[in-house]
């Protein structure tokens, strides 16, 4: 929560940054709230969409939900360090680092950890709330590649082209 009030705040100060949409944040805590009830309810307690943990072993669930666990911290922390840790003098699209692999690393970031959740331990009620979040993060990035389209325009229809939006390419074009 301090976090996204911190990153609130960087945007209304810096000219550098081109903004989200109004409900990203909010929802994303929403989401993050109704994912993390729906999962802990499910797995700890109620067991009612758990039946595939049975048939999935842990010996192959865990270390998965371990790796994108990892994977999901690592796209937050170097996203969110590369957006909002250094301050450009002259506002550009950022093409650097994670960004140069994807084009919505912290949202997908997001994703992963959900992901990751979920191989830990398989609920199929939290599974329905990861796709909601998806449809969610895919709405709130298509608001924000319009803001940036506006603002930047042939140098981010450029980076759409070369980079994918969510799905890292084997080999560049």
């Amino acid at each position: 929560m301090a976090q996204q009030h911190t990153r609130r705040k960087a945007q209304q100060q810096r000219s550098d940054l081109t903004g989200e949409h109004t409900v990203g944040d909010a929802g994303q805590i929403v989401v993050a709230c109704l994912f993390a009830a729906t999962w802990i309810l499910d797995t700890f307690f109620l067991q009612y969409t758990t039946f595939l943990n049975h048939h999935v072993p842990p010996g192959i669930r865990i270390p998965l939900g371990v790796i994108l666990l990892a994977l999901s911290g690592y796209l937050a922390k170097t996203g969110l360090s590369i957006v909002f840790g250094e301050k450009r003098e002259q506002p550009g699209v950022i093409k650097k680092g994670v960004f140069n692999v994807v084009r919505h690393p912290i949202y997908l970031s997001e994703i992963l950890l959900y992901l990751g959740l979920l191989m830990l331990s398989i609920s199929l009620a939290a599974a329905v709330v990861w796709v909601i979040a998806i449809g969610f993060l895919h709405y709130i990035s298509r608001h924000e590649e319009r803001l940036l389209l506006a603002r930047f325009g042939e140098d981010y229809e450029q980076y759409m082209r070369e980079v994918p939006m969510w799905i890292p390419r084997l080999r560049k074009k």
